[in-house]
């Protein structure tokens, strides 16, 4: 893996302080023109006003405009030690943030590193490495350079259970040894997902590059995606359990399309959808379990058109609500979506059908999919 880090100019310009003279030029102009409009001021308020009439200026008139040019100066000075002050204090501020963006591209280069090493132990140290400097990135921007490399690690071809030998023990034990690095990536994603966003740890509002990544297992319950990206386009959900129970989308994008849902269970049971976009199009459902079971989907915009439904079981029944999907706020599609076989249940669903999904005209449903009485026109 290159351990390069990209250049974050949003974040990392250096500064753009103006040359000193220029800035002492300007500070002292806006000195002087304050003190020549506080001269006036003191003009008119001791009374001197007729002084082109008078033969000469008082001695008590005299010393107060002394005094008053005195503290003018006092006043120059100390502006032009603010301001002097003010760009030690930028300098100090960007020579500490080079020094902390300089020791954690060291500390990234040696993590990258041991991901690229064949012991499954020197990778897991390289996973936690990169997990605590995602923490202690100086920068937002460094941090999803971590997060981008750890995703980037789940997106790596690896052989499948399936594939192994049966009669290779040593093949089996390499295969799980990787196995659990890859899972500890995913457990370390949660742990920081499950975090609130104000927690300086919190991964939320960040971009996950989960595409075409093969799941054969994980545990991403209660995770908060809160704004930011989450993709797992052409993501292949083939064996073992993916747990997303308890999880909240309450905000930016969740993309599921494309993804192949083709053995082991995917478990949605509980999830909230509160805003933002899920999208399922084009999802293929043709083995294994799709649980969202007492799901709820409010204000969000949940996309199933064109999913194609052959072979999996996929329940929706259990206390699915459709609460505040008034097509305005939120709206949950199965336009062009097909059934071809397996089981899809709706039964003791609530709320609103959503679209595409009740055949017109009283059509007859395909075979396995269960809908309540209360979503067929006819019964309506």
């Amino acid at each position: 893996m290159n351990a390069q880090l990209p250049r974050h100019g949003a974040e990392r310009r250096g500064l753009r302080l103006w040359p000193v003279r220029r800035v002492l030029v300007l500070t002292i102009a806006a000195a002087l023109a304050t003190s020549s409009a506080a001269f006036i001021a003191g003009w008119k308020l001791l009374g001197v006003q007729g002084l082109a009439h008078e033969q000469h200026i008082g001695s008590q008139t005299l010393f107060d405009l002394v005094k008053l040019s005195f503290g003018v100066a006092a006043g120059v000075g100390a502006l032009v030690a603010l301001v002097n002050g003010y760009r030690r204090q930028r300098v100090d501020e960007d020579g500490a943030l080079r020094e902390a963006t300089r020791l954690h591209t060291e500390r990234f280069t040696t993590a990258v590193t041991q991901l690229g090493e064949e012991s499954a132990a020197v990778r897991l140290g390289g996973v936690h490495a990169l997990a605590g400097l995602a923490d202690d990135a100086p920068t937002s921007g460094l941090r999803q350079t971590c997060i981008d490399v750890l995703c980037a690690y789940l997106r790596l071809p690896h052989s499948a259970d399936a594939d192994l030998p049966t009669d290779d023990a040593e093949a089996r034990h390499g295969y799980l040894a990787l196995r659990e690095v890859r899972h500890t990536v995913i457990r370390l994603i949660r742990d920081h997902l499950r975090l609130e966003p104000e927690h300086p740890h919190s991964w939320q509002g960040h971009d996950f590059d989960l595409t075409a990544v093969t799941f054969d297992g994980g545990d991403l319950s209660a995770v908060n995606l809160s704004g930011g990206t989450v993709d797992f386009r052409g993501a292949q959900f083939s064996s073992g359990t993916v747990d997303f129970r308890g999880a909240q989308f309450s905000g930016g994008t969740v993309d599921f399309s494309s993804a192949r849902f083709s053995g082991g269970t995917v478990d949605f049971s509980s999830a909230r959808f509160s805003g933002g976009t899920v999208d399922f199009r084009g999802a293929q459902f043709s083995g294994g379990t799709v649980d969202f079971r007492r799901t709820r989907f409010s204000g969000s915009e949940v996309d199933f058109s064109r999913a194609q439904f052959s072979g999996s079981r996929v329940d929706f029944s259990g206390t699915l609500s459709y609460e505040g999907a008034r097509f305005r706020s939120g709206e949950v599609s199965f336009s062009g979506a097909e059934f071809s076989g397996g089981t899809v249940d709706f039964r003791n669903a609530g709320g609103v059908a959503p679209i595409g999904l009740v055949p017109p005209g009283g059509s007859h449903l395909p075979s396995g999919v269960s809908l309540p009485s209360e979503w067929y026109p006819s019964r309506a």
